[in-house]
């Protein structure tokens, strides 16, 4: 019999055995590694049912059992007055679930800002209104479902859906000078949101901000999109500049009366969040210095704007701010999250009292804050365990206790129903697609091991890994000069052999707060399991001033940004150039915007041990870079001209000598094309050779059409020519 099993094992053809190789088309433009996800996902109220978008329309369907209950709405009823049915694709649903607003022909402006035609689709009455016959930002529903706020024109409008009057709260929008209901730039960059509104719960008052943006100083770039190119010019406040000044206004739909909020007499200051508190007709308003590292939570009244702290928090180097806070329905009681005490944890508030507690008290970060459910005292939320891999669990506010909703290493992102009684968990690893599970959570509460109902499995899409048979990672520590550990993962060729030599190219981004080293699908992105297959070592380290391993190590880079990270970077290339398996001569390194900055750092600062780098869309200088982001970790280049020119990458053009790609699109709203020109001119200056590419008005990003294989390929190249 085993003589049998080997005579027909070498009769198999030896190309079953061969690796099949990844190509950029594969990647970039055929979509062949590809996942799958849950579309349209979205809990009903009673939190036993959710709603699905398919062609035929959006279906009501059963957490229980996963069964169609019903067609709540058919594709085929929803059209526009001249009769044209419109796609479901793009919806958000009223709070009462009575209308849907519909989305047409939506145009992105920034990272997070968009305008569309809109339409509300009445259910029982299969009825569709337009809102505004031009294109509009951040229509929502009232919470009673009577009414339509929205931005058109830096100007905040309200429209009565019954009789479809619509009142224009504010009059004094204009272009780059005030905004109504939506945020400035750097808001909407730094802050992370750009609906610069909110309705309260009885939909009484909606709370808006006013951005005077008459002091702050303009960018312009070029538009290449005529015979004769437009400018486009917009509020931009780089480091040490003017900012918006600010104004929360309330505003009472029963009277049309405004009420402006006091928050203090200090102006340069920031509001980067405001939230209506719950069951009562007080506002949240979240108060920070211009240093960010003063954070005030003021308890507004709608009637009259009087306001008075109820939280505050001060730290010697700066605050980040979340949306991670939730107002308990007795109106009183809050829960957010904090890294004040050394590690980001729970801790619940009395806003009476003035006072909170610390829940966890564990030395692992909060990664998540999911919710709470106040029917079982449980708040949900995830920890960044072993720093690479996510676990969900539950803490009752009750009995003090915590319990885990998984002990399945890997990262997992949950997203449960209104009522919390179901989540679905998305699980994956670094080398393993995501399996999506559907979870009742009592069950999993009880017995962690469970999984719950598969509704995606990407089963195809792991037996195409099979046949690219892709490296493993491995995830290591490494030490830098100083001891600290360095979280890392390392990506070598399929057919490894530890007596060859090979290049090594890092990939980084390491800005504040960020992680690469994490332990999920994606993480290790395709393009670096194409340069394995090229007989490359991929190595990715998450350097000091990266996340989820305590504020000391993450502050650490304060005042210095660029410091410390580049060192580690240098330090890590050191120790792999000492490895028997890796040529100390062809060491790189890559990166994206950060990433691009630290890209710059290496082919400068370490020339010695970097022999190649290429920088896409770098910051070169932080005073190029805009205020909020670059002042919360260096301050302002007037305090801190000794940060600000000891780790800005043109100031070391001298010291580059090996090949250097930098990349940038013309028309990058974040970080500007002027970031690269200025490190081009600079190394013209000093006759250091160097390659550029740049993509015209192409934003940050750097993506449409073909360009993604483009740039890719572009990168491809130089990488394969000269490391």
């Amino acid at each position: 019999m085993m003589k049998k099993f080997i005579v027909s094992l070498l009769l198999v053809p030896a190309f079953c055995f061969a690796q099949k190789q990844i190509t950029l088309e594969d990647i970039y433009l055929k979509g062949t590694f590809r996942a799958e996800t849950v579309q349209g996902f979205n809990s009903m109220n009673d939190g036993k049912y959710y709603v699905e978008t398919i062609t035929q329309g959006i279906i009501k369907k059963s957490f229980e059992t996963g069964e169609t209950i019903d067609t709540i709405i058919k594709s085929n009823d929803v059209k526009n007055e001249k009769g044209v049915k419109i796609s479901l694709n793009d919806i958000a649903w009223s709070n009462d679930e009575k209308k849907i607003l519909v989305f047409k022909d939506r145009e992105s402006i920034y990272r997070r800002s968009s305008k569309a035609i809109t339409y509300v689709y009445d259910i029982a009455a299969k009825k569709s209104t337009l809102v505004d016959a031009e294109k509009i930002l951040h229509a929502t529903i009232s919470p009673d479902g009577k009414q339509v706020a929205f931005v058109k024109n830096n100007n905040l409008f309200v429209k009565n859906i019954a009789s479809n009057k619509t009142t224009q709260i504010t009059t004094d929008g204009k272009w780059n000078y005030i905004i109504n209901g939506n945020c400035d730039w750097v808001y909407e960059e730094e802050f992370g949101f750009s609906k610069a509104f909110e309705w309260s719960k009885n939909s009484n008052y909606i709370a808006f901000y006013r951005f005077d943006e008459s002091k702050v100083k303009s960018y312009t770039f070029t538009q290449y999109d005529s015979l004769y190119p437009t400018q486009y010019t917009y509020k931009y406040p780089k480091a040490g500049e003017a900012n918006s000044a600010i104004d929360i206004v309330i505003y009472n739909t029963l009277t049309g009366k405004k009420t402006l909020v006091d928050i203090g007499k200090e102006k340069d200051i920031y509001i980067p969040r405001i939230k209506w508190i719950a069951n009562t007709n007080k506002l949240c308003v979240y108060w920070l210095n211009r240093l960010q590292n003063n954070l005030r939570l003021l308890q507004a009244d709608a009637a009259t704007g009087t306001s008075a702290t109820f939280y505050e928090e001060k730290n010697d180097k700066y605050i980040s701010i979340n949306d991670d806070i939730y107002f308990f329905n007795d109106g009183n009681r809050f829960l957010l999250t904090s890294e004040k005490n050394g590690f980001n944890d729970l801790y619940l508030g009395d806003i009476k009292a003035k006072e909170t507690k610390q829940l966890l008290n564990v030395t692992m970060e909060v990664a998540d804050l999911y919710g709470v459910d106040e029917n079982t005292n449980n708040i949900y939320f995830s920890l960044a365990y072993q720093t690479r891999n996510r676990l969900p669990g539950s803490y009752n506010y009750v009995t003090n206790k915590t319990t885990p909703l998984t002990n399945v290493g890997g990262s997992q992102k949950l997203s449960f129903s209104k009522d919390y009684s179901y989540f679905v968990n998305t699980f994956s690893t670094a080398d393993a697609p995501p399996v999506i599970t559907l979870n009742k959570t009592a069950d999993v509460l009880n017995n962690p091991l469970l999984t719950g109902k598969i509704l995606k499995d990407n089963s195809n899409l792991k037996k195409k890994l099979e046949e690219y048979n892709l490296s493993t990672p491995s995830f290591e520590m490494i030490k830098n000069a100083a001891g600290v550990d360095l979280c890392s993962w390392m990506l070598k060729p399929k057919d490894f052999d530890s007596t060859k030599k090979y290049p090594v190219l890092f990939c980084n981004y390491g800005g504040p707060g960020s992680q690469q080293v994490a332990n999920r699908w994606g993480a290790i992105n395709m393009w670096h399991h194409y340069l394995t297959q090229q007989g490359y070592i991929v190595v990715c380290v998450d350097n000091t001033g990266t996340g989820f391993r305590g504020e000391t190590f993450k502050k650490k880079t304060y005042l210095q940004l660029g410091k410390y990270e580049i060192e580690d970077q240098i330090d890590a290339a050191k120790y792999l150039a000492t490895l028997p398996y890796v040529d100390a001569k062809r060491i790189g390194h890559w990166g994206w915007s950060f990433g691009g900055f630290m890209s710059s750092l290496a082919i400068s600062k370490g020339a010695d041990v970097f022999k190649t780098a290429v920088a896409v869309a770098p910051v070169t200088n932080w005073r190029y870079y805009d205020n909020i982001y670059t002042e919360r970790f260096m301050r302002t280049p007037q305090e801190n001209k000794k940060g600000y020119d000891e780790n800005a990458p043109l100031n070391y053009a001298d010291k580059i000598k090996g090949k250097f790609l930098i990349i940038h699109g013309t028309a990058d709203d974040n970080v500007h094309f002027q970031n690269s020109v200025m490190m081009i001119d600079e190394m013209i200056k000093k006759n250091i050779d160097f390659e550029s590419g740049y993509y015209p008005n192409k934003n940050h990003s750097i993506n449409g059409g073909n360009t993604s294989f483009h740039i890719y390929s572009k990168m491809t190249k130089f990488v394969l020519q000269n490391l």
